[in-house]
């Protein structure tokens, strides 16, 4: 896609190109329509000037130069007289009229029209100043000159006067275009801004339309409309998330019933278990609805009661795969964050779910508790290079197992996500992996850590 300031400036400096070019070829078409003997004199001065010398000693040639036998050739009645001083040359001397003029001629520097003394012809006379007295004194007659040398001459005798003035024109057009792209940067600049300061978890805010100029106003409006929808449209979702989960509860419920008149041992506690992570998926999603929602309130949490309560609930299931669990706390004391503690307990839970099916080989998971954060790592084989990033996307499993839904990683993504927090997720091959919650109080917290390494 091409810049608007650099398609502006392109723009603009066409136009005013074309303008000046048309602006000096208006000029030059009024100064021979208007005084079109007066113009072809003036060319024909040129020429005849730059052929003329006036030597050391006063000796005046004319030399006959490409553009002067041009002249006389397209102008067969052309007749001239060249006089500085009392020296003259002239050409066409048969066919000069009578002169009005007596030679040496003192007068201002110019260009005249003037008639001969019989009044059946007219000439032009130039004088031109030299520096020096006498004066260099032209009197051209019956000169045919075409306008396209006219046109040239033109340009090459003001050649200098045109080079200032198109360099001015250049100058301003430039100033005005710079200052143009930059009224037009800052305007998108402006509207770009606006949108970035509506909050991503509330899209229905909008782009004030008074703090826009007119030519954005119709792409603020479409940005405005394009906000509403999605915010519509995540808010009929949240809705469905939030009512699915809701309507599940109840069958949950009668399932969880029904499975305790199973005969078969073995099988009812397979099924007892199974029931519990769905209906603890369950709530997670319900409580995510929640929370997105804002039905939720958050309040002060403290992340080592809800790790030790989470450890504990899972205490029987580790014992009975032979995984020792542990909790460790850092030097740093407060563990306390604003959240929703059935949304975090069921983020800890998911993690912790996870290491005990997923983490192949592991002998030891262990929890780790420092400012507004809290990591659940094992010691087993680990996983893939690179299918970290892949297991938080929904209804990824990482190819461990079968009895699970790959929701897990997902909803804690999104519950962390509520929260203002993330989740990272580090995992080396052979050395096991470790899943951290990241609350805002821990990004809070480093300024602090550095002042007191510091000190």
């Amino acid at each position: 896609m091409t810049s608007i300031a650099r398609t502006l400036t392109l723009s603009l400096g066409m136009a005013a190109a074309v303008i000046f070019f048309a602006a000096v070829g208006l000029v030059f078409w009024l100064f021979i329509a208007q005084e079109p003997e007066r113009s072809a004199c003036f060319a024909a001065a040129y020429v005849l000037g730059r052929a003329t010398e006036v030597n050391p000693g006063d000796r005046l040639t004319v030399r006959p130069t490409a553009r002067l036998e041009e002249l006389k050739s397209q102008s067969p009645d052309l007749w001239y007289v060249v006089a500085y001083g009392d020296v003259t040359s002239e050409f066409g001397r048969e066919r000069r009229p009578p002169l009005p003029v007596s030679l040496p001629f003192v007068g201002p520097s110019g260009l005249s029209m003037l008639k001969s003394l019989d009044q059946n012809s007219s000439f032009c006379m130039v004088v031109m100043h030299t520096g020096h007295v006498p004066e260099l004194v032209m009197m051209i007659g019956n000169a045919h000159v075409r306008p396209d040398q006219i046109a040239m001459w033109f340009i090459l005798k003001n050649l200098l006067e045109i080079s200032l003035y198109a360099a001015g024109y250049v100058l301003i057009v430039a100033i005005g275009v710079f200052l143009a792209a930059r009224f037009v940067a800052r305007s998108i600049e402006r509207v770009t801004k606006l949108a970035l300061a509506i909050d991503p978890a509330a899209p229905q805010g909008s782009i004030s339309l008074d703090r826009v100029p007119a030519e954005l106003k119709p792409l603020a409006t479409a940005l405005n409309r394009a906000f509403d929808e999605i915010h519509a449209y995540i808010r009929t979702q949240r809705r469905f998330l939030g009512n699915a989960a809701h309507q599940l509860r109840t069958p949950l419920t009668l399932l969880r019933a029904r499975v305790e008149d199973v005969d078969d041992p073995a099988l009812r506690v397979e099924l007892i278990h199974d029931v519990r992570r769905l209906t603890s998926l369950v709530s997670a999603m319900l409580d995510l609805a929640r929370l997105q929602n804002g039905t939720l309130e958050k309040r002060p949490i403290d992340l080592a009661t809800v790790t030790r309560d989470v450890l504990a609930d899972f205490s029987p299931s580790a014992l009975d795969a032979g995984i020792e669990l542990s909790l460790e706390h850092s030097d740093e004391p407060a563990t306390m964050v604003q959240g929703v503690e059935a949304a975090i307990r069921s983020a800890l839970a998911n993690l912790v779910g996870n290491a005990l099916i997923h983490a192949r080989g592991a002998r030891c998971i262990r929890a780790s508790l420092s400012r507004g954060r809290v990591s659940i790592s094992d010691d087993g084989a680990g996983l893939s290079p690179g299918s970290e990033c892949k297991l938080i996307e929904p209804f990824q499993t990482g190819g461990t197992t079968r009895n699970s839904a790959g929701l897990g990683l997902s909803i804690v993504q999104e519950i962390m996500a509520s929260h203002g927090g993330d989740l990272v997720i580090a995992s080396n091959r052979g050395q096991g992996t470790t899943a951290c919650l990241r609350f805002p109080e821990a990004a809070s917290a480093m300024p602090i850590q550095r002042a007191a390494e510091l000190t």
